[in-house]
């Protein structure tokens, strides 16, 4: 089972990780209440009273929230049925960068996003655009998982794996087994490293098992050299269509999207390298300027109750409140019994070594797969 120990090791790094860095509805809500200025839920007067708000509002703007990512379909299908509130999901698969470019791109008018769901390099540059919010089960979520004010939150993890197509390549049991020829033309990320937090990671995981530290990710950048060299590194950012259109035949994604994938394409399988196993939160906040202000904070209850972080692990990932989950004997045990474990030596990128890795991928990527 995911244990204690585990979670707190993870929950430790994560911590410092993120200690990186037309008219709208925003202003008041029911009542006197301004929502754009909300921390807590007592601040409306009570659940229901923010119930009522968000209603009120009656649309919720979430971005960068694919269907069969982490089983956001069924979250913000719920939610919906739950509240009666219209959540309008924009850009399912743009990156972490491009949501805080739309929140620029779009302020002021209604169809900003409320809310943001990113990968901790982008949060390190972002937190400017984030408004504090503390749910109501704030206790619940570790003290390494959250900024104390509620700026972010973590809210779901999983392992770096990589997935591959049964049918058309050998299983990879190591990097070294990318580079041969069995494997032209077929090896992908989930987006570009200096934008989005999963081909972030992928080049962390390649650091670890190229011989390198977290503190330098140039190893990992030399290895995807090489990958791109022998032809076997294609420019295609892997979502659930292009895996399952053929396009994409080896994938470095997060084990939630790929054990996604394997459940609705068949062939396709998902194995983790023997040795360090790269992990990383990703993040809840609330966007400032959030059009709807009072759905964008009932989005967070939503998201941290149990019957949400359930669903979490119901699509393959593990939520942030899962030891209170499992202390409160909430937890969907037989979800998690499927799921199994996340154990191994697990890393994660401190906040110095994420700033410092970001700078060193802006100035060296783009050069290494030209």
């Amino acid at each position: 089972m995911f244990t204690k120990r585990t979670l707190a090791a993870v929950a430790l790094v994560a911590a410092s990780a993120i200690s990186l860095s037309g008219c709208s509805t925003t202003g008041a809500a029911a009542g006197d209440v301004d929502a754009s200025t909300a921390t807590t839920v007592e601040d409306f007067g009570g659940m229901d009273a923010l119930i009522a708000a968000a209603q009120a509002e009656g649309e919720l703007n979430v971005i960068a929230l694919p269907d069969n990512w982490a089983n956001y379909g069924e979250i913000k299908a719920l939610f919906e049925e739950k509240y009666d509130i219209v959540v309008n999901s924009a850009d399912p698969d743009v990156s972490s960068a491009e949501e805080i470019a739309a929140a620029d791109n779009l302020k002021g008018q209604d169809t900003a996003p409320d809310v943001f769901d990113l990968g901790t390099a982008v949060a390190l540059d972002s937190l400017d655009y984030f408004a504090p919010y503390m749910v109501a089960n704030w206790d619940e979520i570790p003290d390494g998982n959250k900024e104390a004010t509620g700026l972010w939150v973590n809210d779901y993890t999983g392992s770096m794996s990589i997935g591959y197509d049964s049918n058309s390549v050998p299983e990879p049991t190591s990097l070294d087994d990318l580079l041969k020829p069995e494997y032209r033309g077929a090896v992908a990320l989930n987006g570009d490293p200096t934008q989005a937090g999963a081909a972030f990671a992928a080049l962390g995981l390649a650091t670890v098992h190229s011989g390198g530290t977290l503190d330098d990710f140039t190893p990992g950048i030399e290895f995807f050299e090489k990958l791109n060299d022998a032809g076997n590194f294609i420019p295609v950012n892997v979502t659930g269509a292009t895996i399952a259109a053929g396009e994409t035949k080896v994938a470095f994604d997060w084990s939630y999207n790929n054990l996604a994938a394997a459940a609705t394409v068949d062939g396709w399988k998902v194995t983790t390298l023997p040795g360090a196993v790269y992990t990383s939160f990703y993040n809840q906040a609330i966007n400032k300027d959030a059009p709807h202000p009072a759905a964008a904070r009932l989005w967070q209850e939503f998201l941290y109750s149990p019957e949400a972080q359930n669903l979490f692990i119901v699509g393959g990932a593990y939520p942030v409140t899962i030891q209170a989950l499992q202390d409160a004997g909430t937890v969907d045990s037989a979800a998690l019994d499927a799921l199994g474990a996340l154990e191994g030596e697990l890393v994660t990128p401190t906040p110095e070594q994420a700033e410092k890795n970001a700078g060193i991928l802006a100035e060296k990527w783009a050069a290494a797969i030209s």
